[in-house]
């Protein structure tokens, strides 16, 4: 028998120094179950720091067609597609012209990294395409964080995020290997 998504609600505060974005979010999060807690919060740090009015967590591993994370116009016209872990050429390539702006955050240290090396030069092409890396340990302890009721408080400036939920706090240093240039 299929397991059910294990639901989280989410309340999260996001102050972007850099893009001058301060909002609340509460949102309702459908852990997949072969979803890890590292996964369901990187996804959850993805929401934040593209944090928009229009911005909506998608059915993510349920469905091959969609990306994590998506933002649509009012028209319907995709604006930002956001993908974790480490897509196929093929998957970069059908995104980037499906949006406006492809934003993409590896974590997974080595793997990532062996990732990258292999696939950099072919996609270097795609000018609406950014790729984040998050290094393997400061993922494993936002992982830690993870709970079914979080009060969640990112706070973004210089290329850092910083974490926190309750009384615990992680740095996220977000390393850039590809920039969009829109």
């Amino acid at each position: 028998m299929a397991q059910n998504a294990t639901i989280y609600k989410v309340e999260l505060s996001v102050s972007d120094m850099d893009r001058h974005y301060y909002e609340t979010h509460k949102l309702t999060v459908a852990k997949h179950p072969s979803e890890t807690d590292e996964r369901l919060m990187v996804r959850v740090l993805a929401f934040a720091l593209n944090a928009h009015e229009r911005l909506e967590l998608t059915k993510g591993l349920s469905t091959d067609s969609e990306p994590d994370i998506w933002q649509k116009s009012l028209s319907d016209v995709m604006e930002v597609w956001v993908a974790l872990g480490l897509p196929s050429e093929k998957v970069l390539r059908q995104s980037c012209g499906k949006a406006k702006k492809v934003v993409v955050y590896t974590y997974g240290g080595r793997t990532a990294e062996v990732w990258w090396e292999k696939i950099k030069n072919s996609i270097t092409r795609f000018d609406n395409l950014q790729v984040v890396n998050f290094s393997e340990q400061e993922t494993s302890e936002l992982a830690k964080l993870a709970s079914r009721s979080m009060r969640m408080q990112v706070n973004i400036q210089d290329g850092e995020a910083m974490v926190s939920v309750d009384d615990s706090i992680v740095y996220m240093t977000l390393d850039d290997w590809k920039k969009a240039e829109l």
